[in-house]
């Protein structure tokens, strides 16, 4: 069985990386660490994560209640605000198979019921995408989704306890981004909790100033880009052709263009 998160394709993407990002990550060390710029910039990460899986409270007007703690209708503020308690949870734990899915239980609290929050789905699913409402593609199938997680997570411990440099943290950050949303583990919350655990990685190798980088602002302003680039790798899981995730993994690196 191939390794999901191989290096196969690093050369190539080395390659085509046209940003210095050890130039950028310098700009994003700088920037003091405090407790309000982590809320500003979590709040955009939040706001913008949840806009794409269809929330409607606009970036702006969530920085407002986060950090001016104006009101709003709950049914505006509830899942977003899950969201960000399951940042503030990774913000504070280690990146594990358990604290993962701790989060997602966090993250969707006003998603999904008790029984589902935290568990591997047990049936077929396909994925929309929210602006067409077409089907994007099919996850893996129920019968082998756990050991597809289960294999995912083997090998992303072990990436965990390798020395990485800058390049090879953020190709597997978004590879392991992409490789989760086509496994699709969960009944809901996919696409959100694979773009935190994207920033969760990026942060247990980086330090605490890579949560803010903007990554799920630029995905956001960039959503046909984002579904036009996870959908060139394929419509069935089974046949899934990650090289052709290039566009995907170079977006990651574009985020300190936005």
């Amino acid at each position: 069985m191939s390794p999901l998160l191989t290096d196969q394709y690093y050369p190539t993407y080395l390659s085509l990386l046209e940003v210095k990002l050890n130039t950028e990550l310098e700009k994003i060390k700088a920037r003091e660490w405090t407790a309000e710029n982590f809320k500003f910039a979590t709040a955009v990460s939040v706001m913008s994560s949840s806009r794409i899986e269809g929330e409607t409270m606009e970036v702006d007007s969530y920085l407002k209640h986060k950090v001016f703690n104006i009101e709003y209708l709950p049914y505006l503020t509830e899942r977003p605000n899950d969201l960000y308690r399951a940042y503030e949870f990774a913000r504070d734990h280690e990146l594990n198979r358990d604290h993962f899915l701790k989060a997602h239980s966090i993250a969707t609290a006003h998603l999904l019921p008790h029984r589902l929050r935290g568990e591997i789905r047990t049936g077929n699913i396909l994925i929309m995408d929210q602006q067409t409402q077409r089907v994007q593609y099919e996850a893996a199938n129920a019968n082998i989704v756990n050991r597809e997680f289960e294999l995912f997570w083997v090998e992303l411990d072990a990436l965990l306890k390798l020395q990485l440099n800058t390049e090879e943290i953020f190709y597997y950050a978004a590879l392991l981004h992409l490789v989760f949303v086509k496994i699709h583990p969960f009944n809901d919350g996919n696409g959100r909790i694979a773009r935190l655990l994207e920033k969760w990685f990026m942060a247990s190798k980086l330090g605490k100033n890579a949560w803010y980088i903007p990554s799920e602002r630029y995905y956001y302003h960039h959503l046909n880009q984002y579904y036009k680039s996870l959908a060139k790798v394929g419509l069935f899981y089974e046949d899934l052709k990650y090289e052709k995730g290039m566009p995907f993994l170079l977006m990651l690196p574009n985020c300190f263009r936005i």
